[in-house]
């Protein structure tokens, strides 16, 4: 399965409006993931403003990852990422070759090998036939969604 890579730029420290950029997500999202998600904990500054490091802008976007993309609900992307942290999985920081001025890098998941039960990795893999399944019909109904816009704006441009 891939996973997405976001630029993250060379900085200490986040305001919530830039992790909301970089996630994708508004800020009211982000604040509820964080009264779910005891992982993505910010500090807040004097000001009392949230104040994101890099492993929080991080688990932000795999948090994003696992409800958006993978499908998952809260509780499952909870017990996902409990999973992920028991069996030291990283979200693995490299050079992002289209930045001109190297300053940014992308982010990819490292997940190692996690020794399971053959009935585990048969539902696991069933679970991820089912998401993939999923995600192809959701790509076609987009599509079709797409085709049925352009075709009403140009039936409204020919009246």
């Amino acid at each position: 399965m891939s996973h997405p890579v976001v630029a993250i730029p060379e900085k200490l420290f986040f305001k919530i409006g830039e992790v909301c950029e970089l996630a994708g997500v508004q800020a009211h999202v982000l604040r509820y993931w964080e009264s779910e998600f005891p992982t993505l904990a910010p500090q807040k500054n004097r000001a009392g403003q949230r104040v994101y490091r890099k492993r929080d802008v991080e688990m932000a976007l795999r948090i994003k990852e696992l409800l958006y993309d993978d499908q998952y609900t809260i509780a499952g992307a909870k017990k996902r990422l409990a999973i992920e942290v028991r069996s030291g999985a990283k979200l693995k920081v490299v050079p992002n070759d289209m930045a001109g001025d190297g300053a940014e890098q992308q982010l990819r998941l490292d997940v190692p090998a996690v020794s399971q039960s053959a009935g585990t990795l048969a539902r696991e893999g069933r679970a991820d036939e089912e998401r993939l399944a999923l995600r192809k019909i959701a790509a076609e109904l987009r599509e079709l969604l797409g085709l049925l816009e352009e075709e009403n704006k140009s039936a409204a441009s020919k009246s």
